[in-house]
């Protein structure tokens, strides 16, 4: 049976949003709602979360993930990848013969993301023999580049309506909310995308994706009516 680690990456610093993961949203700490939606879906076996700050173990272990280490500051910097700090939690599990076959990358920063929709990312994964996923949702905006020589996504001589568009023409925007790779591709080469790749589709409300205060106040409006309308 396939294993899968839910992996939460959540350093101390941050420029856009400071103190973000521990910030309340919606009536408690930012990266609860992560930790919370990963235990909820009964897919995964672990739950980890990898920080360098101790305040923020201190609350994960509180929501019931798991924080067998402090990542290390040179893994913690505005210039560290998440890969590095994936693959530092891959060698301390190899140590301790605990390897998942799937890693599961959960950015704290997509707080609006549920449970089954995680589990149906679970599902999507193994019915298509994927061996990486990606997390989009549908843009119906038209794309430009460029100013100096302005360049359109489409025929700007024959405009197309949106519901006119081709499928294989669709646009998807990467929505940074769940990221799928099987283990060992990504330990060789150091990239959650690899292999053949699935697209995974989520709607736009639960695509909100943190990066400032302004997206973190819209988020938590938007949270708030979505939570009285049930």
């Amino acid at each position: 049976m396939t294993s899968y680690l839910a992996f939460i990456p959540a350093r101390g610093g941050s420029k856009g949003l400071p103190g973000k993961n521990l910030r309340v949203f919606a009536g408690k700490p930012l990266i609860s709602w992560s930790i919370e939606q990963a235990l909820a879906a009964p897919e995964i076996d672990r739950v980890l979360v990898s920080t360098d700050d101790t305040e923020i173990a201190e609350v994960a272990r509180a929501c019931g993930a798991d924080v067998p280490f402090l990542r290390p500051e040179n893994l913690a910097s505005d210039t560290s990848t998440t890969e590095s700090a994936m693959q530092h939690a891959l060698v301390h599990l190899e140590k301790q013969n605990s390897l998942p076959d799937v890693i599961i990358l959960l950015q704290p920063t997509s707080p609006v993301r549920s449970a089954s929709s995680i589990s149906r990312a679970i599902h999507e994964f193994e019915s298509t023999e994927a061996d990486s996923l990606i997390s989009v949702c549908e843009s119906h905006v038209f794309i430009w580049k460029n100013p100096k020589n302005p360049q359109a996504s489409y025929d700007v001589s024959n405009r197309p309506r949106r519901q006119d568009i081709p499928e294989d023409d669709r646009i998807f925007l990467e929505n940074g909310s769940i990221y799928m790779t099987k283990t060992d591709l990504f330990q060789r080469h150091n990239n959650r995308l690899v292999g053949k790749i699935h697209m995974f589709e989520m709607g736009n409300l639960e695509s909100r994706e943190i990066d400032d205060a302004g997206d973190f106040a819209a988020t938590e409006a938007l949270m708030a009516c979505m939570t009285s309308e049930t």
